[in-house]
């Protein structure tokens, strides 16, 4: 079984976040992560390979520095890293990207693709159904289990208070939930090869049947209007009453908010 996940390496927001003077993200000044549901879709993968074998490729898109977070998938036991970096590919939004990365993939042998449901810089979800339509291939999203029944993959996909289970043949890409496992830790051997590994580098020449319209900030037709960091909220209004006085007070302040 050859199994491909995508992975991003977004924006450590605890550190803050900056923009560059056209709205997007200035990813080279700001600390980064592992994308969350990325890495339980990793870790899905990793125990499919446990289980059964399997080869595990792990593929994202960004700048050079984006090595390493695939040293680190690397480091969890994934087997290659394949980096898809080039000036043109810069800005793209989840069409762009989406055509990018299945333009990458379409060199790959694969039977199952595990992405993540969204990242936390973004947060559209829209990347890897993207990816499955690109390549014409089933997609079950949310999943929060996954496993493998002859050539076929059955995944438990949450919805609301309950959840559907749904079975698909591979090749089929799957959307993974943070929730869907507790990712491992990287192990000092796992660190130690993934320091020495060969990171594959593909750039433009590499995507195949994708169109330069549909490439990097000019082929992405969402544009951003305005961008800015949260704001801080103020420190509110601050009271010192005893217990009935205190009652009274927020109930008032419930009446006048039209809460109640």
């Amino acid at each position: 079984m050859k199994i491909v996940v995508c992975i991003k390496q977004v924006p450590d927001t605890k550190g803050g976040v900056k923009f560059n003077p056209d709205g997007t993200l200035d990813r080279a000044a700001m600390m980064t992560i592992m994308n969350p549901d990325d890495k339980a879709g990793l870790e899905a993968a990793l125990r499919l390979k446990d289980q059964y074998g399997a080869e595990v490729t792990v593929i994202t898109m960004g700048l050079p520095k984006a090595e390493d977070v695939l040293r680190e998938a690397m480091a969890m036991g994934a087997d290659k890293g394949i980096l898809v970096t080039d000036r043109v590919l810069g800005g793209a939004d989840t069409w762009a990207t989406s055509q990018t990365l299945a333009g990458a993939i379409r060199n790959l042998e694969y039977d199952l693709i595990i992405t993540g449901r969204q990242a936390i810089d973004g947060d559209t979800a829209q990347v890897g159904p993207q990816i499955s339509e690109h390549l014409d291939i089933p997609v079950i999203s949310y999943a929060q289990k996954i496993e493998i029944d002859g050539d076929s993959v059955v995944v438990e996909r949450q919805y609301d208070d309950r959840y559907h289970v749904l079975k698909a043949k591979m090749p089929c890409l799957v959307t993974a939930l943070a929730e869907l496992n507790e990712p491992r830790y990287m192990t000092p051997g796992g660190i130690f090869d993934a320091c020495n590994a060969e990171i594959i580098v593909w750039g433009r020449d590499k995507l195949v049947d994708v169109e330069d319209s549909n490439l990097g900030l000019k082929g992405s037709p969402t544009q951003i209007a305005k961008a800015s960091d949260k704001v801080k909220k103020g420190a509110g209004e601050k009271v010192t009453l005893d217990p009935t006085e205190s009652v009274d007070y927020i109930i008032g302040k419930l009446k006048e908010k039209h809460v109640i």
